[in-house]
């Protein structure tokens, strides 16, 4: 027990957390093909979830009824809870009408958000969220996304009518103010996953430094809820701003009302 206390604390000393030399076990293809970490890590989520995917249709396909699920805990079993939880979410947050529409997009951000948060967990490791370039390229994705799904949903005009309230008179004031607060929601967003992260694996490193003995097992179970948190809050703000996107609203009808 002593010897894997020794051990978590070396691995998860100061040195293997902070901007340089933080992903050890990556170092060796950092240097061979000058790619900087965050992207050798976030690649390595993504193949991951590609090997996961294809897995599990090889699965589905030697399964003579989808509908009847497998015995026990399996790979089938548990993407499908996963993409029942997900479905669920987004009926509650987009609503019925329009839940399977974005259900792939939703499934897709949150797995690789709580993936790449979870990543850092893992001993000479530090999460692709851990960067700013990524979580900043996360938010400007979804932020591009709900947008076309405004713009496709209710065409140029009425989706600018969006940002110029219920009141006519109103639409030079709140026009600009309602561009300035979606143009802030990606930096927002990164800003809150980026921080979040490098806060949580901070914490772990410094504590780890302290006591060595039991703190990693401590912070590790405290570092799986930061990472599953900031991916569901970062997964439901972007539900939200595509339920405002799409969801239609009568000007004429708001403006009798007030």
């Amino acid at each position: 027990m002593k010897r894997l206390a020794i051990l978590l604390a070396s691995l998860y000393s100061s040195n293997s957390f902070g901007s340089e030399g933080a992903i050890v076990w990556l170092k060796f293809i950092e240097h061979k093909l000058h790619v900087p970490e965050h992207i050798l890590s976030f690649t390595l989520v993504g193949s991951f979830l590609i090997l996961v995917g294809l897995l599990y249709r090889s699965k589905v396909a030697k399964v003579s009824n989808t509908v009847i699920p497998d015995s026990g805990i399996t790979l089938r079993n548990l993407v499908e809870a996963y993409g029942n939880f997900i479905f669920g979410q987004c009926r509650n947050v987009i609503g019925e009408k329009n839940a399977a529409k974005y259900f792939p997009f939703i499934a897709t951000l949150f797995i690789v958000l709580l993936l790449s948060n979870l990543l850092g967990l893992v001993p000479g490791f530090i999460p692709p969220t851990d960067t700013l370039n990524t979580t900043l390229a996360i938010g400007v994705f979804s932020f591009l996304y709900y947008n076309y799904e405004g713009l496709k949903e209710q065409g140029f005009i009425n989706y600018m009518k969006h940002f110029a309230g219920p009141l006519w008179y109103m639409a030079i004031l709140i026009f600009p103010l309602e561009l300035i607060s979606h143009f802030v929601r990606p930096v927002s967003l990164a800003l809150r996953l980026q921080g979040n992260m490098m806060g949580d694996h901070l914490v772990l490193s410094i504590f780890t430094d302290l006591a060595p003995a039991i703190v990693p097992m401590i912070f590790l179970l405290l570092g799986m809820l930061v990472c599953v948190i900031q991916a569901y809050v970062f997964t439901v703000l972007s539900m939200v701003y595509i339920a405002m996107a799409v969801e239609h609203h009568d000007h004429d009808e708001s403006a009798v009302e007030h």
